[in-house]
């Protein structure tokens, strides 16, 4: 991570977890899981394989709220973990560039 990180209060992500939990019981994000479709890769996957990313990760200061939360398969969560889009984009190069 960069050297201007300030990781988030554990406050923050214990707030922003719970409304994690009550937007995974939205129609909203039923419809977005019903897509089927991983954000990142566009695999197509069962609903039940996708989980809920946080574009800016929670730790990084992001919040769940629609505009930052997207579908997308384990795998491609496991492997963004606490990346911006910009780190992300620039792991997803490097894995490409071999």
């Amino acid at each position: 991570m960069g050297e201007y990180y300030t990781p988030a209060s554990d406050e923050h992500i214990a707030r922003e977890k719970d409304r994690g939990r009550d937007l995974r019981g939205s129609q909203w994000w039923k419809n977005r899981l019903g897509q089927g479709r991983c954000h990142y890769c566009g695999l197509t996957v069962p609903p039940r394989q996708l989980t809920m990313d946080h574009v800016v990760p929670l730790v990084r200061g992001g919040f769940t709220e629609k505009g930052n939360v997207v579908p997308c398969c384990k795998d491609c969560n496991s492997a963004k973990r606490d990346l911006l889009p910009l780190e992300w984009d620039e792991h997803l190069a490097r894995i490409r560039a071999g």
